[in-house]
C-alpha cells in the first residue's frame, strides 16, 4: 500500500514537473513574440541597436522563432558603415550580421525570407563589406541546389565568376539556366547582357532572336533586337560600310515587326527614325536620302505626339 502510494506521488511530482516546463515554454514563447512585435517597430523606424537587441532577446526566450534571425541580421547589417571599415565595434556588426544571416538561411522555412537570407549573406561579402568572394560561390550554390528552377540563383552565380574574371564558367552558369528554364525570357536578357559585355555581338543576337521566338507576340522583344543593331552600327567604328548597312536594315526590320504588333510603341517609332538617320548618312542617291530622312522626320513627330499625350495622361 504505501508502495503504491509513493509511485503515485512518483508520478504526480513527475506530472508536475513536466506541466511546469510546458508553462515555462509558453510563458518563453509569449515573451518571445511581444519583444519580437517591439523589436519590429523599432526596425520601421530605423532603430537598428535597439530593434536588435529585443530580437536577441526574442531568440532567447523562443529559438524556434527562425523570422526573428533574419530581421535581427539585417538589424546589424544596417549598423554596419562601410566608411568605418577597420574599427572594431563596427565590425563587430558585420560578423554577428553574417551569423545570423547564417542561421536564418539554415532555420526559416518561409522561401522568401529564406531566399532574402542567403542573398544578404552574399552581399556581406562582397566588396564593400568583407570583401572574400570565395565565401560567396558555395552559398549560391547551395541556393541552386534548394530550388533549381530559381533562375535568379544562376544569375548570381554567373554574375560572382564573371566578376572574378572567369568567363567560360560564367557562360557555363547562365547557359545552365537556360537548360533549367528554357521558357524563361530573363534568361535570355541576361546571355545577351553577357554576351554584349564580352563583345561577342553574333551571341548576343542570337540569345535576343531566342528570347523573341519564345514571346512572338511581344512588341518590346522585337524592339530591344532593333536597339542592339542601331547601337553596333552606330558605334562600331571598325564596321565597314557594308557591314553597317546590313546592321541598320536587319535594325528596321526588327523594330518593324515591333510595330506591326503596336503601332504606337513610342520607344519603338524613336529607334526606327534613329535607324532611318544611319541608313541615309549610308545612302549614295540623293532623292532615296531624302525619302528616308522625312520618313524619320514624321516616326520622330509622331514619337514626340505620343510622348506629349502620355505626359498628359491622354490614353
Amino acid at each position: 500500500m504505501l508502495r503504491g502510494l509513493g509511485r503515485i506521488a512518483s508520478l504526480a511530482l513527475v506530472v508536475a514537473l513536466a506541466a511546469g516546463m510546458v508553462g515555462c515554454s509558453q510563458y518563453g514563447k509569449l515573451q518571445a513574440k511581444r519583444a519580437f512585435k517591439d523589436a519590429n517597430v523599432l526596425y520601421q523606424q530605423q532603430e537598428f541597436k535597439k530593434a536588435a537587441a529585443l530580437y536577441e532577446e526574442a531568440i532567447a526566450n523562443d529559438p524556434g522563432l527562425s523570422v526573428a534571425y533574419f530581421y535581427l541580421a539585417n538589424s546589424y547589417d544596417n549598423l554596419f558603415k562601410p566608411s568605418r571599415k577597420g574599427e572594431p565595434e563596427n565590425d563587430a556588426y558585420l560578423n554577428k550580421a553574417v551569423e545570423f544571416y547564417k542561421l536564418a538561411g539554415e532555420k526559416e522555412t518561409d522561401k522568401t525570407l529564406r531566399t532574402r537570407s542567403f542573398q544578404f549573406l552574399i552581399a556581406a561579402y562582397g566588396p564593400d563589406k568583407l570583401n572574400d568572394p570565395s565565401q560567396q560561390e558555395p552559398i549560391v550554390n547551395h541556393m541552386i541546389q534548394l530550388d533549381p528552377q530559381d533562375a535568379d540563383n544562376y544569375f548570381a552565380l554567373a554574375k560572382i565568376r564573371e566578376d572574378a574574371g572567369d568567363y567560360p564558367k560564367a557562360e557555363e552558369v547562365l547557359l545552365q539556366a537556360k537548360q533549367a528554364r528554357p521558357n524563361d525570357p530573363q534568361v535570355y536578357l541576361q546571355l545577351a547582357g553577357f554576351y554584349n559585355r564580352q563583345e561577342e555581338f553574333e551571341k548576343t543576337i542570337e540569345a535576343l532572336t531566342q528570347r523573341a521566338a519564345i514571346e512572338p507576340n511581344n512588341p518590346e522583344a522585337y524592339y530591344t533586337i532593333s536597339t542592339y543593331y542601331w547601337d553596333k552600327a552606330y558605334r562600331d567604328f571598325r564596321l565597314k560600310e557594308p557591314e553597317k548597312k546590313a546592321f541598320v536594315l536587319k535594325g528596321i526590320e526588327q523594330v518593324d515587326k515591333a510595330l506591326q504588333l503596336k503601332a504606337d510603341y513610342m520607344e519603338a517609332l524613336t529607334y526606327k527614325n534613329l535607324l532611318l538617320r544611319l541608313q541615309a548618312n549610308l545612302e549614295k542617291d540623293q532623292a532615296k536620302q531624302s525619302a528616308l530622312l522625312k520618313e524619320a522626320d514624321r516616326l520622330r513627330d509622331q514619337a514626340l505626339a505620343l510622348q506629349k499625350r502620355q505626359a498628359a495622361g491622354i490614353k
